[in-house]
Formats: C-alpha cells, structure tokens, sequence
C-alpha cells in the first residue's frame, strides 16, 4: 500500500505491511534506551563500589583514630616521638579534611604525658595515603634539629615501594626535575610531571631539552629488592623531596607506576589503576576490584645525625598488614631492615 500525502503517519505503524518498516525507528530506539540504561547501570554501580572504597579509607572517628595512632606510637624518649603514621590519616589538617595528626596533637600529648605537658611537634610530613616513619618531638629544640637534618641532607630517608613492572636498570638513580602542570582534554587537573633536560626525538636522536624555570630539581636512588608477577619491590632513597617525587619518578620516569596509585598511572585521564592480568590474578582481583587497592608506599626509615657526638639515630617502621599481605600473595619477600 503506497501511502498518500494524506495518510496519517500513525496508519503506517498500525498497517501489516508498511507497518513492518515503520516499526524499525521504534525498535532501533527501544536497542538505544536499553543501552543507555545498561552503561547508567553500570556507572552507578561503580559510583556505589568507589564510594565503599573512600568511605573504607576515611579515617574513624576521632576516639577511635587517636587510639589507633596511641597504638602506632614505636618509640617514646625524652626527646623524639615516632609515630608508624597510618594509610588514609592526613597529617596537616585542610578545607575538607576531618581531623588529621596536626589536629591529635593535643590529645596523643595528654595521653602519652598527662595534662600540662608541652604539646609534641611535627618534624616533618607524609602525604596522606604514604603509611610509615613519622617522627614528632618533644621539644622546639629537637624539632629545630630533625628539620635541619632533612634540610641540609645529612638525615636519610628510605621507602619501600610495591611497584607495576620491573625498572630497567634494576638498580640507579633517576635525575628528572619536576614541575606542577595542567593536564589537557575533558578532564582538565594539576599533577606533577617531568621536566626532562634531555630527551629523544622521534629519529632516536638525544637532544637537549629546556626545563622549566618553575621546575624543581628531583633526584632518587632506586634499587630492585624483589619481583614476581610483574610486579617488583623497590627500596628507595630520595635525595631530594619534592612533592609527589617518588610517585613521579617511578611512575613517568621508570614506567613502573606504584601499585594502588591512581593519580600518576595515567597523564590525562582521572582514572582507576589498571595492573596487568599476572597481577590481578595473584591478588585475586577482578579489573573492576583494582579501584580498592591501596597506595603501597611505605616510608621505612629515617636515619638522623647524632646530637652529640654519638652513632646515628636510626628510626625503623615496619610495612602495614596490607602491603605484607600483598607481597605475601605475589611471592615476594618481606622487605628487611635498611642498613644505614
């Protein structure tokens, strides 16, 4: 039946020959909306699964995140504080952070000395999501100290890192400065990123490149303790501290981004980590259960000058129970204690 000018469109639908043609707008919309509803059902599943995961990862409530930092507390003398500072615990306070350790200051110092004592000092800081050796101190005077130890680069830090990949060589010293920079596409943010004063064209040929004159000079010392599954354990000694240096350097320098570290595994993107298959499998993990892991940087230790003449004083904490957990299911050893 040809259809006049005149024929209404709904006679189409409803005709049993022309209606066939007719019906297919219908059904190519009906297959759209389906598909539409699918990825909105699955974005909101992964909304709900990352929600889980930053609630799991907010620190308690203040009674019960000050016991647990009343718990971290390694060493205790006249002088210095050392805290095993846990993941997810902030330690200077901001806009949208809770509490922090700057904030349990007061309460860990009438804990530990009873009322009326002189209020314990930060000597230094972790980012938020690095688990390890935080030292605090006693006095202004011992803090005064720790901090011009690490300024002047006569104190040693060390980190174990639970990296993607194995580095090439296993073991070196990356010099990269650093600079914060803009990303670019849809999802515009700041990161830090390399400033490289060479780099390779696409001929393979080495040429000179310009830092930037905002960059800060980065260096670190890497050295391959372990690696099974593609993945590899790294013992860390960063000369310098920049921000974010490690994370950086391991992840835009080395092409072994940390393990649990979804800011620096991609450039432009603001996105979950994606560990290969070997990985996954070894912790048991689907791709979609990648988004839960943690960040595995441990600072391990911190060696500092003696006050008065004496041999180092050096500081040790032990890894989380996550990151041993992880190392124990990828057939890694457990990291020992750096020799200073």
């Amino acid at each position: 039946m040809a259809a006049s000018a005149s024929t209404p469109l709904r006679a189409l639908h409803q005709d049993g020959g022309d209606g066939v043609l007719g019906c297919l707008p219908s059904m190519e919309m009906a297959s759209a909306a389906g598909r539409t509803a699918r990825v909105a059902r699955r974005l909101a599943e992964e909304i709900r699964a990352e929600k889980k995961v930053r609630e799991a990862q907010k620190p308690s409530a203040t009674g019960g995140t000050l016991r647990e930092l009343r718990a971290q507390v390694v060493r205790d003398d006249p002088e210095l504080i050392l805290i095993n500072k846990p993941y997810g615990l902030p330690v200077h306070g901001g806009p949208s952070t809770r509490q922090s350790v700057a904030s349990l200051l007061p309460a860990l110092t009438e804990m530990l000395f009873g009322r009326g004592s002189e209020p314990l000092k930060l000597c230094h800081r972790l980012d938020r999501d690095t688990t390890g050796t935080l030292i605090l101190a006693r006095s202004t005077e011992a803090a005064e100290r720790v901090q011009r130890a690490l300024r002047e680069r006569t104190a040693q830090k060390v980190y174990w890192a639970l990296c993607l990949g194995v580095p090439s060589p296993l073991e070196g010293i990356i010099d990269i400065p650093i600079v914060e920079r803009e990303t670019e596409g849809p999802q515009r943010h700041y990161k830090m990123s390399l400033s490289p004063r060479f780099q390779v064209s696409e001929d393979g040929v080495l040429k000179k490149g310009r830092v930037c004159r905002s960059a800060r000079e980065a260096v670190t010392c890497y050295r391959t303790a372990g690696e099974s599954a593609g993945a590899s354990l790294l013992e860390l000694r960063p000369v310098t501290g920049v921000k974010h240096q490690l994370r950086v350097h391991l992840a835009f320098g080395m092409n072994c981004p940390i393990l649990g570290d979804h800011k620096y595994s991609h450039w432009g993107r603001l996105a979950p980590q994606k560990p290969p298959k070997t990985v996954l499998q070894a912790l048991g993990l689907s791709a979609a259960g990648a988004r839960s892991l943690l960040l595995h940087l441990h600072a391990a230790q911190i060696s500092l000058p003696a006050a008065r003449g004496d041999t180092p004083i050096v500081l040790r904490c032990l890894p989380p129970k996550f990151f041993m957990s992880t190392l124990r299911r990828l057939q890694i050893p457990p990291p020992t204690a750096a020799e200073h």
